[in-house]
């Protein structure tokens, strides 16, 4: 019997919808959740400012945690179950956090949206095991372009929203967009079930004893974990290091939002198109290609001038950032049977959440001790590594086939 279901196409695009919708309420508080955290009682620049990214990021805490159980969990009941769970849970929780009386239940729901939320990393699952392998790479380059936007517009619509509605009514509205996504699950989304039971049975034995060539996976997980830790090393110092760039009395804030927006611009225009190229020329090769491409272009952003050089260089990065998760996903979706799809991908997603959080702190620490442009170069040592790495893997398992074949 064939992996996909006729309906792959359409549930792809449901689940693009539910993912932008559901990263997109995840980051709109971004730009005013300190005034919302101060209207729960913190007092105190540095209280308002440390319960803010405890609030903020302790939803990626929970996702993280949890992907690999959820992942089984899709294994043996069903994707569609685990995005319908989901968007639910999130369609809620955003609706409560609209209502929270302290800084606690703020906490708390942030906390529960991240673990019982992640529609984003089960549709990552979903599309990859209903979609036919060999357009599996486009399915999922269109849809981290909806977790790409989601994550470029959420700041944008949540600095624009409470000025129109109110803070309170933002998280409500959110709410209701999801609840959106969440009916057009329940309704649009075909998962063929008729072997539901077979593959439960086969998901019930431990899904790393089911692959039968590790490598491929390792190596994947190691590759997602050192991206994501590469491209958020960046990221507490951007803003820093474009004050550098500007002339006095320049919009500092304004310029740095421009230089982040323009690598996720990059992602959301290059992403199809990278996952069709490695439909055609193999996963491998455009992991290796990307993450040689980043490297390159890390290297004149550590010695730009103004800040225009700098957003054409994260825009350009962007561009080659977008062909590595997908290309992750799919090298992952070919390398393990259906029956550990989900959860060796809810391991790929704890990877890569491994990596957000490393990521910062090391970029963090090289740029307030070593100086900024050690932390560009850091980060072009960790992408060619990244590359040789698995250039290295590749080569290794396709000397092994070759062997096989001369064999029989």
């Amino acid at each position: 019997m064939s992996d996909h279901t006729p309906h792959w196409r359409r549930n792809m695009y449901v689940c693009l919808f539910g993912s932008f919708t559901n990263i997109t309420a995840m980051t709109l508080l971004l730009p005013f959740l300190p005034i919302y955290v101060a209207q729960l009682g913190v007092k105190g620049h540095a209280a308002i400012v440390q319960w803010s990214g405890i609030a903020y990021g302790i939803s990626f805490l929970g996702a993280g945690i949890l992907a690999p159980a959820w992942g089984r969990f899709a294994d043996v009941y069903g994707r569609k179950l685990i995005l319908i769970r989901a968007s639910l849970a999130m369609a809620i929780c955003m609706s409560l956090i609209g209502v929270a009386q302290n800084i606690w239940q703020l906490v708390g729901l942030r906390l529960a949206a991240g673990v019982l939320g992640g529609y984003a990393s089960g549709a990552v699952v979903l599309v990859a095991t209903q979609t036919p392998k060999e357009r599996a790479g486009w399915a999922l380059g269109v849809l981290s372009t909806g977790t790409m936007a989601g994550t470029l517009l959420g700041p944008l619509v949540g600095g624009v929203l409470p000025g129109l509605i109110g803070l309170r009514a933002t998280f409500f509205l959110a709410g209701g967009v999801i609840f959106v996504a969440f009916l057009a699950t329940c309704f649009l989304i075909h998962e063929d079930r008729d072997h539901l039971q077979a593959r439960a049975q086969r998901a019930a034995r431990n899904a790393w004893s089911m692959i039968p060539d590790k490598r491929p996976v390792i190596a994947m997980l190691i590759t997602a974990m050192l991206l994501m830790l590469a491209n958020m090393s960046i990221e507490p110092i951007i803003t820093v290091y474009v004050a550098q760039l500007m002339p006095a009395g320049g919009d500092v804030v304004l310029t740095a939002g421009l230089v982040m927006a323009a690598a996720a611009i990059g992602s959301v225009l290059a992403a199809p198109r990278l996952g069709r190229m490695a439909d055609r020329i193999g996963h491998w090769n455009v992991i290796i290609m990307c993450l040689l491409a980043c490297g390159v272009l890390l290297i004149p952003q550590a010695f730009v001038t103004n800040r225009w050089q700098l957003i054409g260089l994260r825009f350009l990065m962007g561009i080659s950032l977008a062909g590595l998760l997908p290309a992750i996903a799919a090298t992952i979706r070919h390398s393990v049977p259906q029956g550990a799809a989900g959860t060796i991908l809810g391991y790929n997603t704890s990877a890569q959440y491994a990596g957000q959080v490393l990521g910062p702190v090391a970029g963090g620490f090289v740029g307030g001790h070593i100086g900024m442009r050690a932390v560009f170069l850091a980060t072009t040592v960790i992408m060619f590594g990244g590359a040789a790495f698995n250039w290295s893997i590749s080569r290794r398992l396709s000397a092994a086939r070759d062997a096989d074949v001369a064999a029989r």
